[in-house]
Protein backbone atom coordinates (compact mmCIF):
# COMPACT_ATOMS: atom_id res chain seq x y z
CA UNK A 1 0.00 0.00 0.00
CA UNK A 2 2.75 2.76 0.94
CA UNK A 3 4.75 1.39 -2.20
CA UNK A 4 1.50 2.11 -4.18
CA UNK A 5 1.05 6.03 -2.58
CA UNK A 6 4.46 6.38 -3.38
CA UNK A 7 4.77 5.61 -6.33
CA UNK A 8 1.49 8.21 -7.14
CA UNK A 9 3.19 10.85 -5.39
CA UNK A 10 6.52 10.26 -7.42
CA UNK A 11 4.49 10.27 -10.68
CA UNK A 12 2.97 13.58 -9.29
CA UNK A 13 6.14 15.45 -9.04
CA UNK A 14 7.42 14.52 -12.16
CA UNK A 15 4.56 15.65 -13.52
CA UNK A 16 4.61 19.13 -11.89
CA UNK A 17 8.41 18.76 -13.09
CA UNK A 18 7.20 18.52 -16.47
CA UNK A 19 5.50 21.55 -16.78
CA UNK A 20 7.80 23.99 -15.92
CA UNK A 21 9.11 24.09 -19.49
CA UNK A 22 7.56 27.72 -19.86
CA UNK A 23 8.10 29.11 -16.58
CA UNK A 24 11.23 32.08 -16.58
CA UNK A 25 12.81 30.11 -13.61
CA UNK A 26 12.38 26.55 -14.58
CA UNK A 27 15.38 25.16 -12.90
CA UNK A 28 14.31 26.51 -9.24
CA UNK A 29 10.72 24.66 -9.77
CA UNK A 30 12.82 21.68 -11.02
CA UNK A 31 14.75 21.41 -8.13
CA UNK A 32 11.80 22.04 -5.93
CA UNK A 33 9.71 19.04 -7.74
CA UNK A 34 12.78 16.64 -8.05
CA UNK A 35 14.01 16.56 -4.43
CA UNK A 36 10.50 15.29 -3.29
CA UNK A 37 10.28 12.98 -6.33
CA UNK A 38 13.78 11.81 -5.38
CA UNK A 39 12.24 11.07 -1.79
CA UNK A 40 9.07 9.26 -2.70
CA UNK A 41 10.99 6.84 -4.87
CA UNK A 42 13.74 6.21 -2.37
CA UNK A 43 10.44 5.56 0.48
CA UNK A 44 8.57 3.35 -2.39
CA UNK A 45 11.66 1.26 -4.03
CA UNK A 46 14.82 1.39 -1.96
CA UNK A 47 13.33 1.28 1.80
CA UNK A 48 16.26 -0.36 2.80
CA UNK A 49 18.24 2.94 2.77
CA UNK A 50 16.61 4.18 5.80
CA UNK A 51 18.19 1.96 8.14
CA UNK A 52 21.38 4.67 8.02
CA UNK A 53 20.72 7.39 9.78
CA UNK A 54 22.45 9.78 7.97
CA UNK A 55 19.57 9.10 5.30
CA UNK A 56 16.53 9.85 7.70
CA UNK A 57 18.78 12.93 8.41
CA UNK A 58 18.87 14.30 4.80
CA UNK A 59 14.85 13.23 4.70
CA UNK A 60 14.72 15.69 7.59
CA UNK A 61 16.63 18.11 6.25
CA UNK A 62 14.57 18.48 2.96
CA UNK A 63 11.30 18.23 4.86
CA UNK A 64 12.72 20.98 6.71
CA UNK A 65 13.87 22.97 3.76
CA UNK A 66 10.19 22.68 1.82
CA UNK A 67 8.45 24.28 5.37
CA UNK A 68 10.74 26.68 4.88
CA UNK A 69 9.57 27.32 1.16
CA UNK A 70 6.06 26.73 1.79
CA UNK A 71 6.23 29.48 4.39
CA UNK A 72 8.44 31.98 1.80
CA UNK A 73 5.86 30.73 -0.90
CA UNK A 74 2.64 31.03 1.18
CA UNK A 75 -0.29 32.49 -1.05
CA UNK A 76 -1.06 35.76 0.26
CA UNK A 77 -4.37 36.18 -1.73
CA UNK A 78 -7.86 35.48 0.03
CA UNK A 79 -9.33 32.22 -1.03
CA UNK A 80 -6.01 31.06 -2.40
CA UNK A 81 -7.70 27.35 -3.00
CA UNK A 82 -10.07 28.42 -5.10
CA UNK A 83 -10.10 27.46 -9.00
CA UNK A 84 -10.80 31.18 -10.09
CA UNK A 85 -8.16 32.20 -7.94
CA UNK A 86 -5.35 29.99 -8.50
CA UNK A 87 -6.34 29.89 -11.98
CA UNK A 88 -5.28 33.61 -12.65
CA UNK A 89 -2.58 34.06 -10.18
CA UNK A 90 0.51 32.21 -10.98
CA UNK A 91 1.76 32.85 -6.72
CA UNK A 92 -0.88 30.74 -5.49
CA UNK A 93 -0.18 27.92 -7.81
CA UNK A 94 3.66 27.89 -6.87
CA UNK A 95 2.44 28.14 -3.07
CA UNK A 96 -0.11 24.89 -3.77
CA UNK A 97 2.89 23.20 -5.55
CA UNK A 98 5.22 23.43 -2.39
CA UNK A 99 1.89 22.58 0.06
CA UNK A 100 1.87 19.07 -2.49
CA UNK A 101 5.87 18.72 -2.10
CA UNK A 102 5.86 19.01 1.57
CA UNK A 103 2.97 16.75 1.55
CA UNK A 104 5.58 14.24 -0.41
CA UNK A 105 7.97 14.20 1.71
CA UNK A 106 6.04 13.40 4.97
CA UNK A 107 4.57 10.35 3.14
CA UNK A 108 8.17 9.57 2.57
CA UNK A 109 9.12 10.16 6.23
CA UNK A 110 6.30 8.12 6.92
CA UNK A 111 6.97 5.62 5.06
CA UNK A 112 10.79 5.47 6.00
CA UNK A 113 9.88 4.73 9.79
CA UNK A 114 6.81 2.60 8.72
CA UNK A 115 9.49 0.06 7.61
CA UNK A 116 11.90 0.49 9.73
Amino acid sequence: MLRLLNTLTLVTMLGFTAVQYNDPDWWLWVVYYLVPAFWAFMAGYRRRVFQSVQWLGWLWASIAAWAGLVWYYWPKMPNFWQKAVWMQEETAREGMGLMIALAVLVVALLSAYRRR
